[in-house]
C-alpha cells in the first residue's frame, strides 16, 4: 500500500535561475505620467430598505438639502431615509486622460446601511486635495454581493455589500497638471527602486540610443538625454524606450501569511547549512461520564460525574539536514520531507532566520 502523501498548502512562487526580461514599462514609469487621487460625497438611492436609518442624521441632513436645491421644501423629521445611503466616492485619475474622458469609481457606504445592492448614486462632486473639482460621477452600482435579513432574524449574505463599483461612471471635467519635461530630457522612475535595476536600465538604454544617451541618477530615477533627431516624433521614441526590455533584480524575500498558513518564497531564496528537527507534543482529554442512580423509591437525587482522563503523546520526531539549498525547489523538498503544517513551515521559516540560516528579507503579514 502506498504511503500517503500529505498536501501541505505551501505556496512556493519563483522565477527561473537567470532574472526574466521585463519591459520598462512594467518596472518604471516616465516622470510626467503620475496619477491623482480624487474624493467625494453623494447619495445613493433606489435601496430596498436596506439604506441608512434615522440614526445617520447626515443622510437626514443631505437629503434635505438636495430637496431644497429642486425647490422642495421637507421638515427634516418627515423623511425616511431607508431607501437611501450617505457614500463616500474614490478614484485615482490618470494625468493622461483628457477632458470628457470616463473612468471607473469606487462607492463605499459611511453610514448603518446594511446593504448597497440595486443603488444608484446620484450626481457627485470629486475633487481632489487641492479641494479642485475634477470630475463627477453617477449611476447604478455593482455590488458582487447580497446581504438578506428577514424578520426572523436570519440572514443570508456573500461577499460584502456595503462597497461597490461603478464602471466607467466618472467623468473627467478638468485635466490634471503635472509638470512635464522638456522633448530635451526626459526621466524614467522605479516603481521598485534598486540600484541593479537602474544601472541595467541605463546600460539597456545607452547600448540602444547611443552612449551617454541616458545616467542614472540613484535608485529610483534615470535621466534620458532625447537624440535631437527623436525630439520631432517624441511619442514614437517613448514608446520604443518604454518595450526595451532590461534584466530585473529581485531581493530575496520570504512572504508569511499568519492567518491563511500561506508561505510564498522566491527564487533567490537560499538556506545555508542547517539542522532542523520538528516534534509535537499532543495531550488529550476525554471525557466518561459516569451517572449515580438513586435506589428506588429513594429520597436520593441523580448524580453526573464526569471523570476526565488525560493522556499525552508525542509525535515522531522528523530530522532534517539541509546542506545548503541554492534554489525553492530545495528548500520546498527539505521542509515537505518533515510533513508539516502550514503554521508549523511559519515558524521554521522563523526559526531559521533567527538562526542565521535564511538568507532572505522575512516579512510577516
Amino acid at each position: 500500500m502506498k504511503d500517503k502523501i500529505l498536501l501541505v498548502i505551501l505556496l512556493f512562487v519563483f522565477l527561473l535561475d537567470d532574472p526574466k526580461a521585463q519591459r520598462i514599462k512594467d518596472v518604471a514609469y516616465l516622470s510626467g505620467s503620475g496619477s491623482e487621487q480624487i474624493i467625494g460625497y453623494g447619495l445613493v438611492v433606489g435601496l430596498a430598505g436596506t439604506g441608512d436609518s434615522h440614526r445617520s442624521s447626515f443622510t437626514i441632513q443631505s437629503i434635505a438639502s438636495m430637496l431644497k436645491r429642486f425647490g422642495v421644501t421637507v421638515p427634516q423629521t418627515d423623511l425616511k431615509t431607508r431607501n437611501a445611503a450617505a457614500v463616500i466616492v474614490t478614484a485615482t485619475l490618470n494625468a493622461s486622460l483628457k477632458i470628457g474622458a470616463e473612468f471607473d469609481v469606487v462607492v463605499s457606504s459611511m453610514g448603518d446601511a446594511t446593504s448597497l445592492q440595486g443603488g444608484t448614486l446620484l450626481i457627485t462632486p470629486l475633487s481632489g486635495i487641492n479641494g479642485r473639482v475634477y470630475g463627477f460621477a453617477q449611476g447604478p452600482i455593482s455590488v458582487g454581493g447580497y446581504d438578506i435579513n428577514t424578520p426572523t432574524g436570519s440572514r443570508v449574505s456573500r461577499n460584502h455589500s456595503l462597497a461597490g463599483r461603478i464602471p466607467r461612471g466618472g467623468s473627467l471635467k478638468e485635466s490634471i497638471t503635472i509638470e512635464q519635461n522638456s522633448f530635451e530630457e526626459i526621466a524614467v522612475l522605479l516603481k521598485e527602486p534598486d540600484l541593479t535595476t537602474s544601472n541595467n536600465i541605463m546600460l539597456a538604454i545607452n547600448a540602444k540610443f547611443g552612449d551617454n544617451s541616458a545616467k542614472a541618477i540613484d535608485a529610483a530615477e534615470i535621466l534620458i538625454a532625447v537624440p535631437a533627431d527623436r525630439q520631432n516624433n517624441i511619442v514614437a521614441f517613448l514608446a520604443e524606450l518604454e518595450n526595451l526590455e532590461i534584466e530585473v533584480d529581485k531581493i530575496a524575500k520570504v512572504v508569511l501569511n499568519e492567518r491563511t498558513g500561506t508561505v510564498v518564497a522566491g527564487s533567490n531564496v537560499k538556506i545555508l547549512p542547517v539542522s532542523i528537527t520538528h516534534g509535537s507534543l499532543n495531550i488529550q482529554i476525554r471525557s466518561y461520564p459516569i451517572i449515580s442512580q438513586p435506589n428506588p423509591f429513594g429520597r436520593g437525587n441523580t448524580v453526573l460525574f464526569n471523570n476526565l482522563v488525560p493522556s499525552v503523546y508525542q509525535d515522531s520526531t522528523n530530522t532534517v539536514a539541509i546542506q545548503g539549498a541554492t534554489n525553492v525547489q530545495e528548500v520546498a523538498a527539505a521542509l515537505n520531507s518533515l510533513k508539516v503544517s502550514p503554521r508549523d513551515i511559519i515558524s521554521i521559516f522563523q526559526a531559521l532566520k533567527e538562526a542565521g540560516a535564511l538568507v532572505a528579507e522575512l516579512v510577516i503579514m
